[in-house]
């Protein structure tokens, strides 16, 4: 090790305390100063050449051993400084052949844990730098992307949703006219609808804006799909978390609508749940667990995961409520305000609804922002024009003998028979099971197992006729129901409308016949009032005393 004068340490004599042989006396004394600045002046004169040439010079020790073939193992500082002239004259075969003390130094300084490089086989290539897990990735292609989420990336995305400037072929061309693209004339086109309803028209460009709607329109004229293609464009696949919610009345209901809209999912790319209930909750809790984007369910339920703190709506960016009018007949108003202030303030609402009464003018004043009102149903209340309205003026007593009475002379076929109450519902079910017809009651005190057999039964035509409370019958959707009968006169019109609308769907001829007893007579006429008499036929059933 030299000192900082340069000199190696154990050469000089002012650095060894070792004194020197043979010297004594004062003479001994200037002898090892003399020799002491002979070792200092060689030390610094060889520390300024190291210090300009850029090289280490080898300990004593070392360079005594190289001499004589012995090689110890270097530090690996002393390897890290060596200069570049010293490795080119290593890794060179015709400098490796030469005796130089260049040679010999770099020779001396090469590391003995690598013998490729003295076989000749030249430097080992530089290994690829691998990058850490917060390093900037490599960006993925649009086509790989798809791949590994299922769903395109936002960018992508929003190309696909770009409005083409001409539309498909094979998609229905009047749906392209309405603003639909892409996915949703794919998905429109596979439903097997050519041409869009009045609402469907008037709504869907309205919400592809991002504006608040109120769409007025009659059962059955496509207001599911009015809400559904816009709810569908506005999710984003690639956020796993609710960013839509459908509000349904009744299980039925929300049953069609979990189709229309997972139907359009499997185009979009994106998940729904329906939370309905009557239903084990734990199916519904492994649901949320796997995650989805849109939520369609009865109010009921979805209070329920609320308290549960199961459901999250500060995400939930599109909120629609579908036949908002039975809604709050039924009793829903308080769930619907504590939902919708769970849903975050600059969400796009839509308020889909047969009727117009009070209580909507104030939900929609309350929850609504700048709503735009659409109305694709008459200012009249009107049933479709395929529908053929009776009535019949019977006593209460003989309404039983009329209902057999159409039976064998009309051949109703697959009829819906309504009445107000679930007792009155029961007393008429069993009635005409024990005359030999085949009927079955549904109502909100049967079991959801239960409702699901009734409705596969009858949907399968092993039913002839089904007896419902109009809260049960609002979310039937059996597009072959020839008949309704009124077999109590309905409250008001609205619910008039209501109970007629499930015949005569997608375009089919359907009759509606109406028991008048004498106790109705007074409802009756302001149910005549609202619709109108022109649409209205009399018709006569002899009673069972004529």
């Amino acid at each position: 090790m030299r000192t900082s004068s340069g000199c190696l340490e154990g050469e000089c004599a002012r650095h060894s305390s070792a004194p020197f042989r043979g010297v004594s006396g004062a003479c001994g004394i200037v002898r090892r100063r003399r020799a002491q600045r002979r070792c200092c002046e060689a030390g610094g004169r060889a520390a300024a050449e190291s210090r300009h040439t850029n090289e280490t010079p080898l300990p004593a020790a070392v360079r005594y051993a190289a001499t004589r073939g012995q090689i110890p193992p270097l530090p690996l500082r002393l390897f890290r400084r060596t200069s570049a002239k010293t490795e080119t004259a290593t890794d060179s075969p015709e400098r490796h052949s030469d005796t130089s003390t260049t040679s010999a130094t770099a020779t001396a300084e090469r590391p003995p844990s690598r013998p490729q490089e003295d076989a000749g086989e030249g430097p080992r290539p530089a290994r690829k730098r691998r990058r850490s897990r917060g390093g900037r990735r490599r960006r993925r292609s649009d086509a790989q992307a798809v791949h590994e989420n299922g769903s395109a990336p936002n960018g992508a995305r929003e190309r696909e949703r770009e409005p083409s400037r001409e539309a498909n072929p094979t998609e229905p061309a009047a749906f392209h006219a309405a603003g639909v693209r892409g996915d949703g004339l794919r998905a429109i086109a596979a439903l097997g609808f050519e041409q869009p309803t009045p609402i469907q028209e008037r709504s869907m460009p309205l919400l592809y804006e991002g504006r608040d709607v109120v769409g007025l329109a009659q059962t059955g004229t496509g207001k599911t799909l009015a809400f559904g293609e816009p709810l569908a464009r506005s999710i984003d696949p690639g956020r796993n978390e609710v960013q839509g919610l459908v509000l349904v009345p009744t299980r039925e209901l929300c049953d069609q609508v979990t189709e229309v809209i997972a139907h359009l999912g499997d185009f979009y790319g994106f998940r729904t749940i329906r939370l309905v209930g009557g239903k084990p909750i734990n199916r519904d809790l492994e649901a949320l667990d796997r995650g989805g984007h849109v939520i369609v369910g009865t109010p009921g339920r979805v209070i329920d995961h609320l308290r549960r703190r199961t459901l999250s709506l500060t995400r939930a960016s599109f909120v629609v409520l579908d036949e908002a009018d039975e809604m709050l007949d039924i009793g829903f108003a308080k769930d619907i305000d504590q939902i919708l202030r769970q849903a975050p303030l600059d969400r796009q609402t839509a308020l889909f609804s047969a009727t117009m009464p009070m209580s909507i003018s104030r939900l929609v004043w309350r929850y609504m922002r700048d709503s735009e009102r659409v109305e694709a149903a008459p200012t009249q209340l009107q049933p479709v024009d395929t529908v053929r309205q009776l009535y019949v003026e019977v006593a209460s007593r003989d309404k039983f003998h009329a209902l057999e009475h159409l039976h064998d002379t009309m051949d109703l076929g697959r009829s819906l028979i309504f009445r107000r109450t679930k007792v009155g519902v029961d007393k008429l079910t069993d009635g005409l099971r024990r005359d030999g017809i085949q009927a079955r009651a549904i109502h909100g005190d049967l079991r959801q197992s239960e409702r699901d057999r009734v409705m596969r039964d009858f949907r399968s035509g092993k039913l002839e006729w089904l007896v419902a409370t109009n809260v049960a019958a609002r979310g039937l959707d059996i597009p072959d129901i020839a008949h309704v009968v009124n077999y109590d006169v309905p409250q008001n019109a609205e619910e008039y409308i209501h109970r007629v609308g499930r015949t005569a769907r997608a375009g089919k001829e359907g009759s509606a016949i109406t028991f008048v007893g004498e106790w109705e007579l007074g409802e009756w006429e302001a149910i005549v009032e609202r619709v109108g008499d022109d649409a209205l036929e009399h018709l006569d059933i002899p009673t069972r005393f004529d």
